[in-house]
C-alpha cells in the first residue's frame, strides 16, 4: 500500500489549505482512512478519521468545525479541508490507512507527510 499526501504549504492565521492523500496497490473502500500530524517533540496525534463508506467521521476537539475530512472511493483518495488555521495547527500532516472499517487507532499504513506551516 502505498500513501501520497500532497497540498501543503504555508499559510497566514485564518486562511485554507486542502490535503489530499492518494492510495494505490491495495482495496480502498474497505478501509477507514485518516489524517494525523505531528510536531516535532511532541507525539503523532490523530486529527480526523472517516470510515470506509464515508458516513462516520471523527475529529479532535480542536479542530471540529473548522476541519473537514472526506473521500473519494472511486479516485481511491481522501482529502483533508482545514479552515480557519491557527499557528497551533503547524505540523507534519500524515495520511494514514487504517485495519478495518472504521479506525481511530491501529492503524497499519502511512504517507510520507506533508508539511503545514501557519503564520500568525
Amino acid at each position: 500500500v502505498q500513501l501520497q499526501a500532497s497540498g501543503g504549504g504555508l499559510v497566514q492565521a485564518g486562511g485554507s489549505l486542502r490535503l489530499s492523500c492518494a492510495a494505490s496497490g491495495s482495496p480502498f473502500t474497505n478501509y477507514g482512512m485518516a489524517w494525523h500530524r505531528q510536531v516535532p517533540g511532541k507525539q503523532r496525534e490523530l486529527v480526523a478519521a472517516i470510515s470506509s463508506g464515508g458516513s462516520r467521521t471523527y475529529y479532535l476537539d480542536s479542530v471540529k468545525g473548522r476541519f473537514t475530512i472526506s473521500r473519494d472511493n472511486a479516485k481511491k483518495m481522501i482529502f483533508l479541508q482545514m479552515n480557519s488555521l491557527k499557528p497551533e495547527d503547524t505540523a507534519v500532516y500524515y495520511c494514514a490507512r487504517g485495519q478495518g472499517t472504521f479506525n481511530i487507532g491501529g492503524f497499519s499504513y502511512w504517507g510520507q507527510g506533508t508539511q503545514v506551516t501557519v503564520s500568525s
